[in-house]
């Protein structure tokens, strides 16, 4: 078995608002209610057989329970494309800071992409935590994994936070959802965010030798003729 490294990201806020603001989450607690009603398998009309559902499956879960989330700040009501929201927070010495949970970008700054939209903003959630992760990494921020259940889609990007760690990192996000009115809950999460620790690649190609497509034709047969073959052989620990 592997020996998983533990490593410590460190997050910070204003005095005035701990115990006020939700905190980060190991994204292992933060799987939606969907993904936890999903039974095991499903039986399939085409094929006439049970079939395991994507929850049985090492790579899915895996991708959607590594790093961390980023909660919303505080609940966010929508209706007919209007945001608002009553943090009912303290002053304090960072007063000056917005308490506003989101903000936004100006469609100007996405002109030419496909972000872009004549009628939208990009959305800013606001981030009152600052993140600090050991020396050589960086943090990859993206939509939480999976999660096309939810109105808006964050846009990815990568921080060093090693070095960026006296400021608090913000996350931008299309608004897909306009027909959706209702309230957003505080600790939804608005972004994932994982490390990675910060290294060159060089890419290399070469032809399977024939020892390796053997191993090749063996690995696949072992992983169509059984289940739980990547589980029990091959996956690693990841937390």
């Amino acid at each position: 078995m592997d020996q998983l490294t533990t490593s410590n990201v460190t997050f910070r806020c204003p005095p005035e608002l701990m115990g006020v603001l939700p905190r980060p989450i190991p994204s292992s607690h933060g799987l939606p209610d969907w993904f936890k009603a999903l039974p095991p398998s499903a039986f399939s009309n085409d094929l006439k057989d049970e079939l395991l559902t994507m929850k049985k499956c090492p790579p899915v879960i895996d991708a959607m329970t590594y790093g961390f989330m980023m909660p919303l700040a505080t609940d966010l009501k929508v209706q007919n494309g209007e945001f608002t929201w009553d943090t009912g927070w303290p002053g304090g010495e960072f007063g000056n800071i917005t308490r506003s949970p989101i903000g936004f970008h100006d469609g100007a700054q996405v002109a030419g992409t496909p972000f872009f939209d004549n009628d939208q903003f990009i959305i800013k959630f606001n981030n009152f935590w600052t993140i600090q992760l050991p020396p050589g990494y960086s943090l990859l921020v993206i939509h939480p994994i999976n999660r096309d259940d939810l109105p808006f889609r964050a846009l990815s990007g990568l921080v060093d936070c090693d070095r960026y760690h006296d400021a608090f990192v913000q996350f931008p996000a299309r608004w897909v959802d306009p027909d959706f009115n209702g309230v957003l809950p505080k600790g939804t999460p608005v972004v994932q965010c994982l490390p990675v620790k910060r290294e060159a690649w060089a890419l290399q190609f070469e032809t399977l030798s024939e020892a390796e497509k053997q191993r090749v034709y063996d690995t696949a047969g072992n992983v169509a003729g059984s289940t739980g073959v990547y589980r029990h052989d091959f996956r690693a620990p990841k937390r």
